[in-house]
């Protein structure tokens, strides 16, 4: 435990950083399957409306530095490569 009182707050702060990243990294995933769901089930409509809400995600992650500009761009990526592959 957390001896002074900055040390104290430095903790509760870094708890609430977690629980707000992974709340963020949660949706994250959860966009990311609904895209890979969309393009299994051979919809190409539904998987290009699940990408665009899912590359907005994405973006707004990166920028808040939860995950790494390139890994969200790497997603990005291979998700748009297998809608294309669909037509």
């Amino acid at each position: 435990m957390a001896n002074t009182k900055s040390a104290q707050k430095r903790a509760r702060q870094a708890a609430q950083r977690r629980r707000r990243n992974m709340s963020l990294r949660t949706a994250v995933r959860t966009a990311i399957r609904r895209v890979k769901k969309a393009i299994a089930s051979g919809d190409r409509q539904a998987a290009l409306a699940a990408f665009q809400s899912s590359q907005a995600i994405l973006d707004r992650v990166a920028a808040k530095g939860v995950l790494h500009a390139n890994a969200a761009a790497r997603h990005k990526s291979r998700l748009a490569q297998a809608i294309k592959a669909l037509a």
